[in-house]
């Protein structure tokens, strides 16, 4: 374990999942107090990454501070964020319809998009609390009228406090269905998240590491743009769930409180 943590300590680019690994719902997990501020005080760089599309960078913020945890608004990016930035450049300044909460709003509207309920160039998904029949029949009716269809994140659950909730994709599943048409997802594992927070933070693929508790996004995405990942327990993968995958993490760790303990 010693030797693991010590090549963890090592990188100089940390992009962390939150969801999971630093709280659970709202509830602080174990060690991350301690672990962020040896991030600070070793001049770590370091990017929470989360495929939750419904808080803005602002709100993330906010909610680790009611946690007690302060950090910079610029330390976070999200698939509301990412999702913006590539429907921008696929289509500046084209409309979309969409479901989904503020921070998926938010940033559509932040590059320039317009919301659109009529003739949508993309219907775009994301979590949401507000989630109703007669959206998903305007999303549905909107597609089959040549509206492109594009999830922010292809999370099928996300972890809550009680369980877990259905998340983008298991959201958009009755759109594709009903269409016949497929959505393209954004957030992790496409590689482009990674590509993303390496030129966030300034560090090539080597120097950094990967950590989260999702082996379907957070390490798949990491393997596949050639990080170190690490595969924390505290969230949704529990040890015995790692064999069901046909990729293994670098390393795996009960929490990131292993990474400031096991010194």
């Amino acid at each position: 374990m010693k030797d693991i943590v010590e090549k963890i300590r090592s990188k100089s680019g940390f992009i962390i999942d939150m969801d999971g690994v630093i709280y659970h719902g709202n509830k602080l997990l174990p060690g991350v107090n301690d672990f962020l501020k040896w991030l600070e005080e070793s001049g770590k760089k370091y990017l929470f990454l989360t495929n939750s599309s419904q808080r803005t960078p602002k709100e993330l913020q906010e909610k680790l501070k009611r946690l007690g945890i302060n950090v910079g608004e610029d330390h976070f990016y999200t698939s509301a964020l990412a999702t913006a930035a590539f429907l921008a450049s696929q289509k500046p300044g084209g409309s979309a319809f969409i479901i989904g909460d503020a921070g998926l709003i938010h940033a559509m509207y932040s590059v320039g998009y317009t919301i659109n309920n009529v003739n949508p160039d993309y219907v775009v998904v994301g979590d949401t609390d507000n989630y109703n029949f007669e959206k998903i029949g305007m999303a549905v009716n909107m597609v089959l009228k040549g509206a492109r269809l594009i999830g922010a994140n292809p999370d099928i659950t996300g972890p809550v406090e009680n369980g877990i909730a259905p998340s983008t994709k298991a959201l958009i599943a009755p759109i594709e269905i009903a269409t016949g048409k497929k959505a393209y997802y954004v957030g992790k594992p496409n590689p482009l998240m990674m590509r993303i927070a390496l030129k966030r933070l300034n560090v090539k693929r080597e120097e950094a590491v990967v950590i989260g508790d999702r082996m379907d996004t957070d390490i798949r995405c990491g393997l596949e743009s050639e990080i170190d990942t690490v595969l924390v327990l505290s969230g949704i993968t529990s040890l015995s769930e790692i064999d069901n995958f046909p990729y293994r993490p670098h390393y795996v760790l009960n929490g990131v409180i292993d990474i400031v303990q096991n010194q």
